[in-house]
């Protein structure tokens, strides 16, 4: 076998791994496509005998193409890459999207998306893929040292503080919400939510000029049921601090369902579309 050929077959035993690490650094499926296919471009015009580990070498030549992009999205400042996904027509794989979403975790993309780019890249590298320290610092061009602070105060904003007995109550709550409403179980509803619950959601949500409200527990949890597709997208996720719903169509952030509680009973939920007030909430993962 020549040495073309084995590089071809090396680079398609290591595309998996590589897709998955851009996928997490991006969040876009199309974009981490085009990181690895860069990074197959670069191995093609390199000679393999100064490469010590090939799979160091195409983790490092994609991160960096995925930090490029970063770098690149934050300086347009863009409002939300769906424009982008759906502007490649054909070539989008909306159900490879929502799968490789889905495996990742829609609330876990969401808060990588509030990330730096060098926070981004190194929390995924570091607590996803194990990737050392040392090699993500010659990455980002900082110091090993400085990479364990980018590391740990990203890893802060990923995971918030644990979670106390209270929350953990509250989250189980939610979770029950959230299958209910999935599995439009309308019994199991009116279980969960207080004679007197009230839904509010504003009107970037409802569409309509002002906030739309919900009073009582059969017309909450009707709503509840009418959602239950938009329910598939949906996630439990830390917001503010406590247990809510967060709705991340391919991992980018468009409502968020808070709670508040008496005892084991829902008795409010507001419902967030605004992007203002979005963004003002701070979310991570359980």
């Amino acid at each position: 076998m020549d040495e073309k050929a084995w590089l071809a077959e090396q680079f398609e035993e290591n595309r998996p791994r590589l897709r998955s690490v851009a996928y997490r650094m991006l969040g876009s499926l199309s974009e981490a496509e085009d990181a690895v296919q860069e990074t197959w471009l670069r191995l093609d015009g390199v000679d393999s005998r100064a490469i010590d580990s090939l799979p160091a070498w195409l983790t490092t030549v994609v991160s960096r193409q995925c930090l490029n992009q970063l770098r690149t999205r934050e300086r347009r400042r863009e409002d939300s890459l769906d424009a982008q996904v759906f502007e490649r027509g054909d070539d989008f794989d909306l159900e490879a999207e929502a799968q490789l979403a889905d495996s990742v975790g829609l609330a876990l993309l969401v808060v990588l998306d509030s990330l730096g780019p060098a926070e981004r890249i190194a929390f995924v590298l570091h607590d996803m893929f194990a990737v050392p320290f040392e090699d993500i610092a010659v990455m980002l061009d900082r110091t090993p040292a400085a990479v364990r602070q980018i590391a740990s105060r990203a890893r802060r904003r990923v995971r918030g503080e644990q979670p106390t007995a209270d929350v953990e109550r509250s989250r189980r709550a939610v979770e029950a919400y959230l299958a209910a409403a999935r599995g439009g179980d309308f019994e199991a509803l009116l279980q969960l939510l207080d004679p007197d619950v009230v839904l509010q959601a504003d009107a970037a949500v409802s569409g309509a000029p002002a906030p739309v409200v919900l009073r009582g527990v059969r017309s909450v949890s009707k709503g509840a049921l009418l959602a239950s597709e938009r329910a598939r997208a949906t996630q439990v996720a830390l917001v503010d601090g406590a247990p809510a719903l967060v709705l991340a169509p391919r991992g980018r952030l468009e409502v968020v369902l808070t709670f508040t509680f008496d005892g084991d009973r829902i008795t409010a939920i507001d419902v967030v579309g605004d992007p203002g007030r979005l963004r003002a909430l701070e979310i991570s993962v359980f």
